[in-house]
């Protein structure tokens, strides 16, 4: 019976991933397994949310449920021994080969991305802002896969690289983003949720700095580290802006983006549709008065008479003095 009931992970054994003196163990591997599920089932729940949101809008579940997506196709990687480089390590005695795994740098590459856009959406920051937040990340993100796959002690190097645009970034998020945040009247939603993501980046730093850059914990401890952070910047803040986002102002907010195509310039109007106040151009016949009517609002271009009378041009509803003009 206690045959039958036994189950065993085989997917080390299957893809050969017992290399290197540091390398992944059965039950770190188990424990991939579970982040997957749970990346997985996050996505499976975020994109069917994604069919009837509050408020009719999508932005938010199309984010994370791209970051849960990537998440569940790396943790499943890492789970099955694959995704991992063999390095030296400078740090050690023996010079021991530990197994890198970048299938987490790659997940990284798109979750920090998706956690700032979300976070920069709602404190209200400029387009431009949002695009040198995702650079820097991008920035952080690289620096630490070069310093991991840096097999002597310039591996030092990339660390403070990557770190200067971490720090970068989150002084950003909780100086800028506040106060834009405040202007929207959601500064404490927003102060709550960036204050835990950059708790979060400051425990990656400090857990990078242990592992694959100064070799103090092993791959198994490395990846329950990593996967615990993982869980709780993804799939939770997924949840938490899902859920909260429901309470907010989308108007307001201007993040229209999923539900009409284009975010409003004027109230009640939208730039795919005909602006009200538009007439119909009509054109009289010869030594008659043709009327134009294709005034916006309360302005219009005046009578222009075809033929020997004299016209005038205006613009009615305002003060200027209409302008004789012999044709």
């Amino acid at each position: 019976m206690g045959v039958i009931l036994e189950s065993r992970n085989d997917a080390l054994d299957y893809n050969n991933a017992f290399t290197g003196q540091d390398h992944q163990s059965e039950g770190g591997s188990s424990w991939l397994f579970a982040v997957t599920a749970v990346f997985f089932v996050s996505f499976l729940a975020v994109a069917a949310l994604s069919f009837k949101p509050r408020n009719g809008e999508r932005i938010f579940h199309y984010l994370f449920t791209i970051a849960l997506l990537t998440g569940t196709i790396a943790y499943f990687s890492m789970a099955s021994g694959l995704a991992y480089r063999l390095i030296s390590q400078a740090n050690s005695d023996n010079n021991d080969i530990r197994q890198i795994y970048w299938g987490k740098y790659a997940f990284w590459a798109v979750a920090f991305p998706v956690v700032i856009t979300a976070l920069d959406l709602l404190s209200g920051v400029s387009w431009a802002t949002i695009v040198y937040h995702v650079a820097l990340s991008w920035i952080w993100v690289a620096s630490y896969l070069f310093s991991a796959f840096t097999d002597t002690h310039y591996k030092w190097g990339f660390f403070v690289f990557g770190s200067l645009a971490w720090l970068l970034l989150s002084l950003s998020t909780l100086t800028s983003g506040r106060r834009g945040a405040s202007r929207l009247g959601v500064s404490g939603h927003y102060f709550a949720l960036a204050g835990f993501v950059n708790f979060l980046w400051f425990l990656y730093v400090l857990a990078f700095a242990l592992t694959d850059a100064g070799y103090q914990i092993r791959v198994p401890g490395t990846h329950i580290w990593f996967g615990i952070l993982d869980l709780l910047l993804v799939p939770v803040l997924a949840f938490a802006f899902v859920f909260l986002s429901g309470r907010w102002d989308y108007g307001r907010l201007n993040l229209h983006f999923t539900q009409f195509g284009r975010v409003p310039q004027h109230p009640g109007t939208f730039p795919e549709k005909v602006a009200p106040g538009v007439g119909a151009t009509t054109t009289g016949p010869a030594g008659t008065t043709a009327g134009v009517g294709s005034g916006v609002g309360h302005h219009g271009a005046g009578h222009a008479g075809v033929g020997s009378d004299p016209a005038y041009t205006g613009t009615h509803g305002t003060n200027a003095a209409p302008v004789q003009q012999a044709v």
